[in-house]
């Protein structure tokens, strides 16, 4: 962990603090999420929450996280709870994968398009069934080579439903990785758009960045993933669980094997621990 306090100097002697960089470096998921929620504990800024379901309670927030997983899809992928803490897992198996009590798995909503009664968005709408509009359909209808990839409807990564056009953005980051190879920094899965800070509540996951990388013992599947704002006890463990199982259905299709999802990179302006929580996570970090 690298938490730096560093104060600089105007030209005018001025001092201005800046923001606290914290870095942890885990072996796979449920080693990154122990290890932040132990260390928020004590590096955590505290501040009341002014806005949303929360609004009046506390939290706790790093001012920007960095972390790095070797083996991200090594399992189990949720958070280790001994039985001795006394307290229950922050994400159920049920919730990531379907199951009792559950109408919708926590994947179908990140790989899905499928959207229920009273949802602005979901994840997967916008990474599987994106509208085509404006200038960006008028290119693709004129077949403008010189500034899209000219593609045709093919009910997959192109597909059209009550005349209106939509991309899937998974199954056309796979379709460019097997054609033009794996050297490529153009396939960015977006979830966020500039329209977004007209919602209530923008999605929290903005983007996931995609490298495939051969250092020389085969293709490793690299995503760099970042959240504007991010639930550490609960919602960190549920988003990466479900993301790496994104990222085998696309190294499946790639041609990658699953043990090479490796050397993943995350980041949060704004990784917290809200103060419901905090009593939990010490209780798991044997804090007193």
């Amino acid at each position: 962990m690298d938490c730096r306090n560093k104060k600089s100097l105007t030209g005018k002697g001025e001092k201005i603090s800046m923001l606290k960089l914290h870095q942890i470096e885990a072996r796979d998921l449920p080693d990154m999420w122990f290890q932040a929620v132990h260390d928020i504990l004590d590096n955590g800024r505290r501040f009341v929450i002014d806005k949303g379901s929360y609004a009046g309670q506390t939290r706790l927030e790093y001012d920007y996280f960095v972390g790095t997983i070797k083996y991200p899809a090594t399992e189990p992928l949720l958070p280790d709870i001994p039985p001795s803490c006394g307290i229950p897992n922050p994400v159920e198996e049920g919730y990531i994968f379907g199951g009792e009590g559950y109408e919708r798995s926590y994947v179908e909503y990140l790989m899905t398009g499928a959207k229920q009664p009273g949802e602005s968005y979901t994840y997967g709408e916008r990474l599987t069934r994106y509208p085509v509009t404006g200038d960006k359909l008028s290119w693709l209808k004129e077949k403008n080579a010189e500034i899209v990839n000219v593609l045709e409807p093919d009910g997959n990564i192109l597909f059209e439903e009550d005349g209106q056009l939509y991309l899937n953005q998974i199954e056309l980051a796979i379709e460019i990785y097997k054609k033009h190879g794996y050297r490529n920094n153009q396939i960015i899965l977006q979830v966020g758009h500039p329209t977004d800070m007209l919602l209530v509540d923008p999605p929290c996951l903005r983007h996931i960045d995609t490298r495939i990388q051969d250092d020389g013992d085969g293709p490793e599947l690299r995503f760099n993933i970042y959240f504007r704002s991010w639930d550490l006890w609960g919602g960190m463990p549920a988003n990466l669980a479900g993301i790496v199982e994104l990222a085998k259905y696309m190294a499946g299709e790639i041609g990658i094997n699953n043990n090479m999802l490796r050397s993943w990179t995350i980041s949060s302006k704004g990784l917290h621990l809200y103060s419901y929580a905090e009593d939990l996570a010490k209780l798991r970090c044997l804090r007193d």
